[in-house]
């Protein structure tokens, strides 16, 4: 987070430490993602909330909650590349086949 009024940094903070330890919300989502990269305490999250919070209160509307797995369903092919990229260095033999529905 950038430099500005500490209090609000600190109840950023504190919400976004509250919302990482939710399961299978958009807020807990990037954290998991990131935190092998950047550590526990320095996803994204508190400046995610801030984010929210201004544009909820711009267009007077309510939080309307995204889901955990919404980066999985965006981008399904991207998933699919690093799983059986992740089965190869296991040693697995990855052969794929598209499942039609009957």
């Amino acid at each position: 987070m950038t430099p500005g009024n500490r209090w609000l940094k600190r109840t950023l903070v504190q919400a976004a430490w509250a919302a990482r330890h939710s399961k299978n919300t958009y807020l807990a989502s990037p954290s998991r993602r990131l935190v092998g990269r950047r550590g526990k305490k320095r996803a994204p999250v508190a400046h995610s909330l801030l984010v929210i919070f201004y544009h909820r209160l711009k267009e007077r509307t309510t939080y309307a909650e995204l889901g955990g797995d919404l980066f999985d369903r965006l981008e399904p092919e991207r998933l699919t590349r690093y799983y059986v990229k992740r089965l190869e260095a296991l040693g697995h033999k990855v052969k794929l086949e598209t499942g039609i529905a009957a």
